[in-house]
């Protein structure tokens, strides 16, 4: 098994900062906020518009042609439409099956977002709450959702996997990240007790998934864990022989290596993918299947100055408004580093970029020169991501 795939990111959760026009008009940072601050009629448009353009049916044949088969769809715990005020967006991934199989792709359906958040982050839906593993109702709402997702699902064609729950912070990443000071909570009871989930938590609740997941997915059908940011402390986790087709899923970003004190220059860079990362995944790879669920080409020495670990101007740091790095060294810098993490991920089995596009203007909003390779589109276009390579 190996996989070769794409997010689609930003289509069914939302990212302020990969589409700020659909938060135009309002001070919300994340997708909790954005219906409070709304009148429920222009909410309902922009969601229902947004979900109608952002990916069609022409972007699977596109994801095809670049060689791509398979796609990642994060989707909310609002799926099915039974947390007002939020909208659920069932029928968007019926579509996406449909579309998938009809043009010979895979499908991951990645439940992105918890109830309270598995990780404060922006894209856990609400910023600076982390509170979801201590409250036993919502974790059993969430396990009733990834129960009607593998029923729904379980026997389509389409379907690759499902992934149990996207980056739930561990302690590591909680602190590196500083999350309560990157990510600041808009009511301040709300995020009260707030903290990173516990390793004892999260191997309780991935056995409880996969068994409740287990009784509608037929054993060819993968189930996905991520790692909390902590590759290597799974190695004695699922190995009993009734856990069939369990896949590690770990997200690598140039960005947090920075974080954790890799300099900001490409042999850095290469040393850190080829050396670390390569053997890492090697090695958890003789436990479990591996992929990269997440990663991008996103790097401080391309975007022209140090962005603290991929903090943006939404996290109020000053971005560069004019490129300072010429198109022929940016390009090698991107191709070099694309090489390097695409030979990585084969010493496990595949890999999703984050992401497959991204509606920020890298070119007239200041601040956010750099940005646009996280568009994957882009990256083919300019010949950044090196198709014969992946």
């Amino acid at each position: 098994m190996y996989v070769k795939g794409v997010n689609l990111g930003n289509w069914l959760v939302l990212e302020k900062w990969m589409s700020p026009a659909l938060f135009e008009g309002t001070t919300a940072e994340d997708e909790y906020y954005l219906p409070t601050q709304l009148s429920r009629e222009v909410y309902e448009a922009r969601i229902r518009v947004h979900r109608a353009e952002y990916i069609s049916e022409r972007d699977f044949t596109r994801i095809r042609a670049m060689g791509m088969d398979a796609v990642r769809i994060p989707v909310p715990y609002f799926i099915f439409g039974d947390r007002e005020p939020f909208i659920g967006c069932v029928a968007e991934l019926d579509k996406a099956f449909n579309w998938a199989e009809k043009y010979g792709l895979q499908i991951l359906i990645d439940l992105h977002t918890a109830p309270d958040s598995q990780n404060g982050f922006d894209n856990g839906g609400i910023s600076g709450v982390c509170r979801w593993s201590q409250e036993p109702e919502e974790v059993e709402f969430e396990l009733t959702v990834l129960e009607r997702l593998a029923e729904r699902y379980g026997q389509r064609k389409g379907l690759w996997g499902i992934e149990i729950i996207n980056e739930p912070a561990l302690e590591g990443i909680w602190k590196s990240m500083d999350v309560p000071n990157r990510y600041p909570a808009v009511d301040q009871e709300k995020a009260a007790g707030s903290g990173p989930n516990t390793v004892e938590f999260l191997r309780w609740y991935y056995r409880e998934a996969y068994d409740r997941m287990r009784r509608f997915l037929p054993e060819d059908k993968y189930i996905v864990f991520h790692d909390g940011f902590e590759l290597k402390i799974w190695k004695d986790f699922m190995q009993e022989d009734r856990y069939k087709n369990v896949v590690l899923d770990t997200h690598q970003y140039l960005m947090i290596a920075e974080l954790e004190g890799c300099e900001q220059k490409l042999e850095h860079y290469l040393n850190y993918v080829n050396h670390t990362l390569a053997k890492d995944i090697e090695e958890m790879a003789e436990y479990f299947p591996v992929i990269c669920g997440e990663w991008c080409l996103f790097n401080s020495l391309a975007a022209g100055h140090d962005t603290r670990g991929g903090q943006s101007v939404l996290n109020g740091i000053e971005g560069m408004s004019e490129e300072t790095i010429g198109p022929e060294r940016k390009k090698e810098i991107y191709q070099a580093v694309a090489k390097a993490q695409l030979n990585a991920w084969r010493r496990g089995n595949g890999y999703f970029y984050w992401n497959y596009k991204l509606l920020t203007d890298t070119v007239n909003d200041a601040g956010w020169v750099g940005w646009d390779c996280w568009d994957f589109g882009r990256c083919v276009d300019l010949g950044w991501f090196p198709l014969e390579e992946a």
